[in-house]
């Protein structure tokens, strides 16, 4: 397996209240073609601060692969298809991967 370097790829994670606003989350990403693939992870615990105080909240986690280019309009996606006032969302930077599978997300994010 051939691994190489990348600035040009992110993951990106939101979380969301459950899972049908995570599959939803999902399909809008996925049929603008904002992200190559998008994985659920369910049952995250979350503790944070809100309006003052430590809440708790269980929640999914979506884990988007995508390209830097992208990175703005999945934003607004995300903004305009979540329940939450503030969601979520974190980008990271990868440094390396597979090429063919680096590949398949700029391809698949694109859409050619």
């Amino acid at each position: 397996m051939k691994i190489r370097a990348t600035r040009t790829h992110r993951l990106v994670l939101v979380t969301a209240p459950g899972v049908e606003v995570a599959r939803k989350l999902a399909v809008a990403v996925l049929e603008s073609r904002l992200a190559a693939c998008v994985s659920l992870v369910p049952k995250v615990e979350s503790h944070y601060w809100w309006q003052g105080r430590i809440e708790t909240a269980a929640e999914v986690l979506l884990v988007m692969k995508t390209t830097v280019r992208k990175v703005r309009r999945l934003a607004e996606v995300v903004r305009a298809n979540h329940p939450y006032d503030t969601p979520e969302f974190v980008t990271l930077p990868l440094n390396a991967g597979s090429d063919r599978y680096l590949s398949w997300v700029t391809e698949s994010a694109s859409g050619t």
